[in-house]
């Protein structure tokens, strides 16, 4: 079965709901401050998007280990100079995602003192039932602002992935120009900065 192929026609810009109130935002520096104050600790389930801290949506058990499954699948076939984190951050101009499995450069023994940044990054995967919705919009609009060559949507409720590629990067509205979506019979190639190093069962990531 071939995966299904189409260029992205960016959608109207989509901003965060948030209320009628004066609202202060966040820069990622005062964020940052606020977790090294002990202000926000690591049982806080919120992270800073486009500037607001933005509660995380709870996960059901196949999300959990879906997530797991594809950290295992992509870890193994990843060349000597690439690590798999899993919801873990990425700094990015005004936001500080955890996506639920990123592909990083280099070692993790490098990012002692600050989080891996776009440039460190070849992937990231969002596993989505309940987050579907802010998956495809403000997650992805985060990811292609930043310049984030491949974004994968594991569509736990179509059993499909979306993979996202060729950022817009900071534009109007940043969007990624090309979608291809995978079903159960599909395979999907692992890209690095343009290189393939292998390729992955979709039906294996998620049954």
């Amino acid at each position: 079965m071939a995966a299904t192929t189409h260029a992205v026609v960016p959608p109207a810009h989509q901003p965060v709901e948030v209320s009628a109130e004066s609202i202060w935002r966040l820069s990622v520096d005062q964020y940052h401050a606020m977790i090294q104050a002990g202000i926000l600790t690591d049982d806080d389930p919120v992270e800073l998007l486009e500037g607001w801290l933005v509660t995380k949506m709870s996960k059901n058990p196949k999300h959990r280990v879906v997530t797991q499954l594809i950290r295992e699948a992509i870890a193994q076939i990843l060349p000597t100079g690439w690590y798999v984190d899993v919801q873990e951050p990425v700094t990015t101009k005004d936001s500080e995602p955890e996506p639920n499995v990123a592909v990083v450069r280099g070692n993790r023994r490098q990012y002692f003192d600050h989080h891996p940044s776009p440039q460190d990054i070849a992937l990231v995967v969002e596993v989505a039932d309940s987050s579907l919705r802010r998956d495809r919009t403000l997650k992805k609009r985060i990811y292609a602002a930043a310049g984030i060559s491949i974004y994968w949507i594991v569509n736990l409720l179509a059993n499909e992935i979306e993979v996202h590629s060729e950022p817009s990067e900071p534009s109007e509205q940043p969007d990624y120009r090309q979608q291809q979506t995978f079903g159960l019979e599909d395979t999907i190639a692992i890209i690095l900065h343009g290189r393939e190093i292998g390729s992955l069962s979709v039906r294996e990531l998620l049954s």
